[in-house]
């Protein structure tokens, strides 16, 4: 099972020394990868919830939060061999055309470690901030995965559809994997999950209970096997962001919360092909992030 950490972004690690020596340190201890999220606003009245919340509220760290893809070239230019992730970048919000030249530049000077992780993320508020219609965003979503293939793919490129028009055009360069770097989906509805399933090189998943997590890994693979896909070909990511305790807590509260020993066991028990962990919400300290860090990966093995 590969290992990654999410990288400095959000809250007290907003700032260049903590992001600059979290790659470095990451990539001492051996993480395989590291990632960041995407968030533009945390809204004063917000319209929707955020998901596995109590009150409904964002977690107060991320009100500050750093570009995804500019943090991660940071990272790139102080690392050689951790992969760069995105978990995930609400592809929605962008236009295709200029994500692709992002993510290429990206894949281009990381020299291939690029990890596209795509979702569509949950708040209204921010697709109105984004000048974005909340309306069909799967479909957007799916449009948008069109044109990014169609660019990294072909010479001259041309693309029409309800969405977006490119004229026949020259888009250079390419990304440094080919065909194309890994592209990775989130999401939970049956929907996104089908998306996955047909579309997409795996699932990046969240840290929920096991009875959650699996059948909906089922249904990713069973829509996989549906589009006469190879269902083993497909990976899952799994993200947590633990709140980590001292003090044992109870199984039902696991991955939420727990000991580090409990998150790596959660982790190891759930047959992901990597595994991430995000400690910004456990501590505001870049040295007890660090250690905790530490630990998560020797725990890990």
């Amino acid at each position: 099972m590969r290992v990654g950490v999410a990288l400095s972004q959000y809250g007290a690690f907003a700032r260049r020394d903590a992001v600059i020596e979290v790659a470095r340190a990451a990539e001492a201890l051996g993480f395989d990868s590291l990632w960041t999220g995407d968030r533009i606003l945390d809204p004063v009245h917000p319209r929707d919830r955020y998901p596995g919340s109590a009150d409904g509220r964002m977690p107060a760290e991320y009100t500050t939060f750093l570009d995804p893809l500019t943090v991660l070239t940071a990272a790139a230019a102080v690392t050689e061999r951790v992969r760069l992730g995105t978990s995930t970048l609400n592809a929605p919000w962008y236009s295709p055309v200029l994500l692709a030249r992002s993510l290429t530049t990206l894949d281009v000077l990381s020299e291939g470690r690029l990890d596209v992780g795509l979702g569509l993320g949950w708040s209204s508020d921010e697709y109105a901030a984004a000048g974005v219609p909340w309306a069909r965003r799967g479909a957007r979503l799916e449009e948008i995965i069109d044109v990014l293939e169609r660019i990294w793919a072909d010479d001259p490129v041309t693309y029409e559809s309800g969405s977006f028009s490119v004229p026949e055009s020259r888009i250079e360069p390419k990304p440094v994997q080919r065909p194309r770097p890994p592209i990775y989906l989130g999401g939970y509805s049956s929907a996104a999950l089908g998306r996955i399933g047909r579309r997409a090189d795996g699932w990046l998943a969240g840290g929920v209970p096991l009875p959650v997590l699996t059948p909906m890994w089922d249904a990713v693979r069973r829509a996989a096997e549906d589009a006469g896909r190879d269902p083993d070909s497909l990976r899952m990511m799994l993200r947590i962001n633990p709140r980590i305790t001292d003090e044992p807590a109870a199984a039902d509260l696991v991955p939420r919360t727990g000991t580090i020993e409990q998150i790596a066991e959660y982790a190891r028990s759930t047959g992901a092909y990597e595994v991430f962990a995000d400690f910004q919400q456990t501590t505001g300290d870049l040295t007890r992030m660090l250690d905790l860090a530490g630990r998560f990966r020797e725990a890990m093995g």
